[in-house]
């Protein structure tokens, strides 16, 4: 196999071999804990911007297929893993890990220590790397991550946002479970429509499509509007609530999207998921700053401050709302059990909320769920 290599911007380099396509990029090095999932995780508009390591030890095993993915391309710059796997164990799998990353242009790289990655990562925090299966000289990769651009500071939601409004629909098959469908050039793929009791207008910052199953399975219809809509676009559809979709990168420079959001706030009902959690915390008066090395797993614990239920939760973050600048008008309703940051925000006027997690759970673990419930009670 040709070889490839992994340089830090501490110096810190990891020679390995290439898989998937040939090239150099940069980005942010993080970690993702989860043990299953890696065709949704690399299709996650949420990691727009960064090269991703995966602490499972083996990745690829059970293929890759059409039915798991969570946009229209791969979003990553690269991918990381200890073993690739070559050969699918699964009767579902239409191809492998390495073709798939090859065809979608993303650089990988297998045989590295993991272990020591992500424990260099918890202890100094994410730092912007190279990866490639260019260049090899430790010295120039060590000195192009150092002239890399950071993850902070940047809009990556315009990179990942879709070009124009679009109707999410979706056939279902005879027991209501959603047919997989070819991918329309990370569009929404146009096929019949779903309707639902209550019309949603869900603002696309990067938002994962089982979002939008979710959504349309509690009784909604949904219509997807591009990230930077102003409150006047979405307004204009009438809508009975509207929902703040996930999304990469730093939410302090998205000043379009909060001004869209603090505009929304007590006009129509709305619900946030993870930068759609942050926005909605910016445009009451809150700040976010960036945690040492972000949540990103499917095993993540958080307790529901209203109930005392502790759920299990996906999460893909670097960034988190800061509890000292949190305005009078927002109440923490979850928090995060590891580190005691908040999960959860609502308005006290009972009719906008959001989480810092993915209750959608693609993949990962369904006790969230019961939010979109939520959302839809507070329609009503």
């Amino acid at each position: 196999m040709a070889r490839a290599a992994l340089a830090l911007e501490d110096g810190t380099v990891y020679v390995g071999d290439s898989f998937g396509a040939t090239g150099t990029v940069s980005g942010e090095v993080c970690f993702n804990t989860s043990m299953t999932g890696y065709q949704e995780i690399l299709t996650d508009p949420s990691y727009r911007g960064q090269i991703l390591a995966m602490t499972a030890p083996q990745i690829g095993n059970y293929g890759v297929n059409p039915a798991d993915v969570e946009s229209g391309r791969l979003q990553m710059a690269g991918f990381v893993v200890r073993e690739a796997s070559r050969i699918p164990s699964n009767f579902t799998a239409t191809g492998t890990l390495g073709d798939y990353l090859a065809q979608a242009g993303v650089v990988g790289i297998t045989g590295i220590d993991t272990r020591a990655l992500v424990r260099r990562l918890r202890i100094r925090g994410a730092m912007t790397g190279v990866l490639s299966s260019e260049v090899l000289d430790a010295v120039k990769l060590v000195a192009m991550a150092r002239s890399a651009p950071p993850l902070v500071g940047r809009d990556l939601v315009r990179e990942v946002m879709p070009e124009a409004e679009i109707a999410w629909t979706e056939p279902l098959d005879a027991w209501g479970t959603p047919l997989p469908q070819p991918l329309v050039g990370g569009e929404f793929p146009a096929v019949t429509a779903h309707a639902g009791t209550k019309h949603v207008v869900a603002l696309d910052y990067g938002m994962k499509w089982n979002i939008a199953r979710h959504l349309t399975s509690s009784g909604c219809r949904v219509t997807v509007l591009p990230g930077k809509a102003t409150a006047a676009d979405v307004l204009a559809h009438r809508p009975d609530g509207v929902f703040l979709s996930n999304g990469p990168g730093d939410p302090e420079v998205l000043d379009y999207c909060v001004a869209t959001v603090r505009d929304l706030v007590g006009k129509v009902p709305l619900f946030g998921i993870c930068l759609g959690h942050q926005l909605l915390s910016l445009a009451c008066g809150a700040k976010t700053f960036k945690l040492k090395f972000g949540h990103r797993g499917a095993n993540q614990p958080v307790m529901d401050l209203e109930t005392g239920k502790v759920e299990i939760t996906s999460q893909n973050h670097g960034f988190a709302v800061d509890e000292a600048t949190l305005p009078p008008d927002l109440v923490v309703t979850h928090r995060n059990l590891n580190d005691g940051t908040i999960e959860g925000v609502r308005h006290r006027s009972g009719k906008a909320a959001s989480v810092q997690y993915h209750p959608e759970a693609a993949a990962g673990p369904h006790d969230s769920a019961y939010l979109f419930d939520r959302f839809r009670a507070m329609m009503a």
